[in-house]
């Protein structure tokens, strides 16, 4: 399980709570890994993954009675009826609207959970669910409301299977998941539900990390991705770390008030490679230049918000215009326009336009690789999604070479015996 005589809980300098290493780690080593206290698949991966392991594959059993939770056998519908039962009638009495979000239902689960477990759980050895900082006093009016809408939902969808005390712990409890709830992604970081991992919660963010997060089923797994000595704090990232230091700060800042100050963030020594200007005889100004980055900035949010109600078609015309315009200012190695050829490709990927996306991630890969730290998921998984697409256009030679920077990468990350890992050889073998 990762021995708590490895690292402990501590009073960190101007960071409040954190965990730090009682023991020297290398490179790829296991600190500790981490049980979900409580997770919900998300609903896009239903008959893909089980509700209850989130093992993957062909063939599952659904639930008898609402049709749509599915499962690997009887021992796994078994060990999700304590949750699956808050839903199951109310997903057979609304059918096809059935729709409270993730984050609902995540919390309908903690308040079940909290009801029947006193004990601490095998996830909570440093931090219990009780104790997670929820920034109540720091939530602006929209995330307030956003809040009464989601306590509006639960009393809506779970009257019946739940009973809670009043709204303004409810209140506390939805600030608490908003702040430490963590989203389990797949190899190709598509997303594959929520969950709460106490213990992980309780790291505290770089932007230079010295630890990487990663699943295996419904544990989360806490491996070193630079050497760690005995006495180090063990920080993780909570945001992508693509983005220049304003823009990772702003981020922090909206979701987790604070402001890092890491070593990347005092000397900012990636963001002139990361903000790169494209090189003309006629240099664009400090303020074309500061008014293109507000722009970039804002067709980021206007393509995340579109994606709910445009088509496929349309979502392409964005990012194409986008980066044709940014083009004008920026290089192609700049991350907004990085940001757009990304969200372009996955348009390709849902379209089924492999020629299309392979163009897009081969010209991400390299600028990635630059961006990112040394063993980032995000690289990884581009490698991955680039080594796919070769193979699958038979461009074989090119395929394996991206399958193992992939695994080289994974083999650090996720540890050489994931089953990720054993699946990607697999394709190499065929």
């Amino acid at each position: 399980m990762g021995l708590s005589e490895d690292i402990e809980r501590f009073e960190s300098s101007g960071k409040g709570r954190g965990l730090r290493a009682r023991r020297s780690f290398q490179l790829g080593e296991l600190l500790f890994s981490c049980p979900a206290y409580t997770y919900v698949l998300t609903v896009n991966e239903r008959g893909n993954h089980c509700d209850y392991c989130f093992t993957r594959k062909e063939g599952l059993s659904k639930c008898g009675k609402c049709k749509q939770a599915f499962y690997c056998n009887v021992e796994c519908q078994k060990g999700d009826w304590p949750m699956h039962k808050l839903e199951c009638s109310s997903m057979c009495a609304y059918g096809q609207n059935w729709n409270p979000s993730e984050t609902v239902r995540l919390t309908a689960r903690i308040i079940a959970k909290q009801k029947t477990q006193t004990e601490r759980t095998q996830g909570e050895r440093f931090l219990t669910v009780k104790e997670f900082e929820s920034h109540l006093d720091k939530l602006d009016n929209e995330k307030k409301e956003l809040i009464e809408n989601d306590i509006a939902a639960l009393h809506h969808y779970y009257s019946k299977s739940l009973h809670y005390s009043d709204n303004s712990a409810l209140e506390i409890l939805f600030a608490q998941v908003n702040c430490n709830g963590f989203t389990i992604e797949d190899e190709e970081l598509s997303h594959l539900g929520s969950a709460i991992f106490p213990d992980v919660a309780l790291m505290n963010h770089s932007c230079c990390p010295n630890v990487i997060v990663t699943y295996k089923g419904t544990v989360a797994e806490v491996r070193a991705v630079q050497e760690i000595n005995a006495g180090d704090e063990i920080f993780t990232s909570y945001i992508d770390l693509l983005y220049p230091t304003e823009d990772r700060n702003d981020r922090l800042k909206d979701s987790y008030f604070f402001t890092c100050d890491c070593k990347e963030c005092s000397t900012k020594q990636k963001d002139g490679a990361k903000m790169e200007i494209r090189k003309l005889n006629d240099p664009p100004s400090a303020q074309t230049v500061k008014d293109m980055v507000k722009y970039a900035r804002n067709v980021v949010e206007e393509f995340r918000r579109a994606k709910h109600y445009k088509t496929p078609s349309e979502l392409l015309e964005i990012c194409e215009l986008s980066m044709e315009k940014m083009g004008a200012v920026f290089e192609e190695s700049n991350v907004y326009m990085l940001h757009m050829m990304y969200q372009a490709m996955g348009v390709c990927l849902y379209m089924q336009d492999w020629d299309g996306a392979l163009k897009y991630g081969q010209k991400i890969i390299k600028p990635y690789s630059k961006h990112y730290p040394a063993y980032s998921l995000n690289v990884a998984s581009m490698w991955l999604k680039l080594g796919r697409l070769y193979m699958g256009l038979e461009k074989n030679t090119a395929g394996t070479k991206a399958l193992k920077k992939a695994i080289n990468i994974m083999e650090i990350a996720h540890g050489a015996d994931h089953h990720y890992i054993t699946e990607i050889k697999k394709e190499l073998e065929h």
